[in-house]
């Protein structure tokens, strides 16, 4: 037995099960995303002294992870525009770099943590390292979820390309919905963590 709206949209909401399940799925992110930027503004606002981001963190190995991101998000939108044009080969290529900007991302967040830890600056060594870490750290895990998710798009998964391309068509552009958001999360997170 098949399941029903995995290629056309429901009636009821306009859009396949799979993209209305990411959709809700995204709306709980933005909740537990947005509490801890309400924290961080709580936080900030009720202390007597809070250190400049820039004066901590290097903005401008930030500045480049957000160049990264941002690219990985148009190689994303681009493997997913090969798909609907029936071009499977420039998938593989657009998937493939967006794979390679995650990786690239992560390689550099490391160093920077890498660079903290070196100068010993820890998340205990006060409240702003302490968000910074978690929120990055948590972000961090979003990326890498990604990974995965469009790893196995780019590889095993992409074999239901033969069978069913609608349908993969639409696993596509749901991971890509959830590759946005991780993008849009940082794209938040740079200005307030590392430039005020």
């Amino acid at each position: 037995m098949e399941i029903p709206y995995t290629i056309h949209p429901r009636p009821d909401t306009g859009v396949y099960n799979a993209k209305l399940g990411v959709w809700l799925f995204l709306a709980s992110e933005v909740m537990l995303f947005g509490a801890l930027f309400s924290s961080y503004v709580l936080l900030r606002i009720g202390s007597d002294s809070w250190p400049h981001g820039y004066s901590i963190l290097d903005w401008k190995i930030a500045t480049f992870n957000t160049v990264v991101l941002i690219s990985s998000s148009v190689t994303m939108v681009m493997s997913w525009a090969s798909l609907m044009l029936k071009d499977f080969k420039k998938y593989k290529l657009y998937m493939g770099l967006t794979i390679l900007c995650a990786f690239i991302f992560l390689a550099v967040k490391a160093f920077e943590y890498n660079t903290k830890f070196g100068h010993h600056l820890y998340p205990s060594t006060n409240t702003f390292l302490a968000i910074y870490f978690t929120i990055t750290g948590l972000h961090g895990l979003h990326v890498i979820g990604g990974i995965f998710v469009n790893s196995y798009l780019w590889g095993p998964g992409s074999k239901m390309w033969k069978t069913q391309p609608e349908r993969f068509t639409n696993r596509v552009e749901v991971a890509g919905l959830y590759w946005h958001f991780v993008d849009l999360v940082w794209i938040f997170l740079f200005p307030v963590l590392y430039l005020l």
